[in-house]
């Protein structure tokens, strides 16, 4: 098949959208099948490279970080990968690429996918002004994304979420396309390789992590829907009983200097680590010198990196969500938590013997494989064939009743005359 991906982010930008789009289209190709991405480049002039179709854009990181606008124009490059005829579209953003994904779509006559990878609702606080504080403005907000939602899927021929959650959600929306549910996958080779003790104790020692301290790690974008803020909050109550912990932040974002004023005013700076952006190559190793895996986000709609943890062996201590249902099982391979009594009591029976810790981090291992690039793109796989299926099928059906009323026409027609021949001769 020829499949094009459209994404408004893509590398070197790191988040869970990008690591979708890299996993299926290797994996895809891996497969044989011949893989386009269309996406937006960093500046105002637009290129090709290596199968990547770059779309200049302007800079709308004032609003969101890393954000990209796309201005009206004609494209060349749109018209050669409509040349190009793909099977099947497969749309990974809702807003700039997404309409170049509807026009060559409609222009090649084959079916629109679409992954709906964020849940709006949680975003509202990045609204200007005093909309985002009140609850009213909530409400209003919500119900615009809903109604934002419906109208773009209502391009789409088939709807894909990562989650039962997400499925939930769009269902409160109403939603009426087709869904289905297809967990991202991750590369697990580059998790589940075993960090060799001299470099992880190495690693410690950089960043000035006592040899003895327990480590609490998170990993990724440091922005105000992360929640970070509770965790620094809980950690700084927890040390008051447990001295010889740290905590690992690893990741950059919007939010960064704000937490690190949190961090000030609640005296931790001593025990909390904030290392900033990390190179993607490098990011298995942080996960691995942590004694156990910290979130506290209710905006992810699968959460890539509870995964990636799992994937590198450890056990993950979560705020409760309903994207974490068969992924984080208390007791196994880790815990959810509703409150700091909660927190405190999974992370003490976590750390307080080595050989449970060890055994859920096995746990943790084996869940992971569930989520394996080679699942996800397999059930993607399916699905497009599916859809190709479903939409020959109505094609057919289609011409079978245009054929069906031209017939019913032309015998209407031949009925009409027959009758007004038969009209004349009676008036004869």
């Amino acid at each position: 098949m020829k499949i094009l991906i459209t994404t408004d982010w893509y590398k070197p930008i790191v988040n869970g959208v990008v690591t979708s789009v890299i996993n299926l289209k290797r994996e895809l190709e891996e497969r044989g099948h011949e893989v386009r991405v269309l996406t937006l480049s960093d500046h105002y002039e637009s290129y090709e490279e290596d199968s990547v179709y770059y779309m200049k854009s302007l800079n709308l990181e004032k609003i969101y970080p890393n954000a990209r606008a796309v201005l009206p124009h004609s494209e060349r490059m749109l018209d050669d990968l409509i040349c190009w005829e793909p099977d099947v579209v497969h749309s990974q953003c809702e807003f700039m690429t997404f309409s170049y994904a509807v026009k060559i779509s409609k222009k090649c006559g084959c079916p629109l996918l679409h992954t709906y990878h964020t849940i709006y609702e949680d975003y509202l606080h990045y609204l200007p002004g005093r909309i985002a504080r009140y609850r009213a403005g909530r409400a209003l907000g919500r119900k615009t994304v809903a109604a934002f939602s419906r109208k773009v899927l209502k391009k789409t021929s088939q709807v894909i979420v990562p989650t039962q959650k997400v499925e939930k959600i769009l269902e409160s929306y109403q939603v009426a396309e087709p869904v289905a549910v297809i967990p991202t996958g991750i590369d697990l080779k580059r998790f589940m390789t075993v960090l060799p003790e001299e470099e992880k104790q190495q690693l410690k020692k950089q960043w000035g992590i006592p040899a003895e301290n327990k480590v609490l790690v998170s990993v990724g974008r440091l922005a105000k829907e992360k929640n970070l803020e509770e965790l620094l909050r809980y950690f700084a109550a927890y040390r008051k009983e447990e001295k010889n912990l740290t905590f690992l932040i690893a990741g950059d974002g919007p939010d960064s200097f704000r937490l690190q004023e949190l961090v000030m005013e609640l005296g931790i700076q001593d025990q909390v680590i904030f290392t900033g952006m990390v190179r993607p190559e490098e990011v298995g190793k942080y996960y691995q010198l942590g004694d156990v895996f910290v979130c506290a986000s209710n905006s992810e709609t699968q959460g890539i990196t509870y995964i990636e943890a799992l994937a590198s062996g450890i056990p993950a201590l979560c705020r409760k969500d309903a994207c974490l249902d068969h992924v984080v099982t208390d007791g196994y391979n880790g815990f959810q938590y509703e409150s700091y009594e909660y927190f405190k009591m999974h992370l003490t029976y976590i750390l307080e013997k080595e050989e449970r810790r060890a055994q859920m981090g096995e746990n943790a291992r084996e869940t992971a494989y569930l989520f394996s690039t080679w699942n996800f793109c397999t059930m993607a796989e399916n699905l497009y064939r599916e859809v190709l299926a479903r939409q020959e099928t109505e094609e057919t059906v289609y011409a079978g009743r245009a054929m069906l009323w031209q017939e019913i026409s032309a015998s209407m027609l031949r009925n009409s005359r027959l009758l007004k021949r038969t009209i004349l001769r009676k008036g004869a």
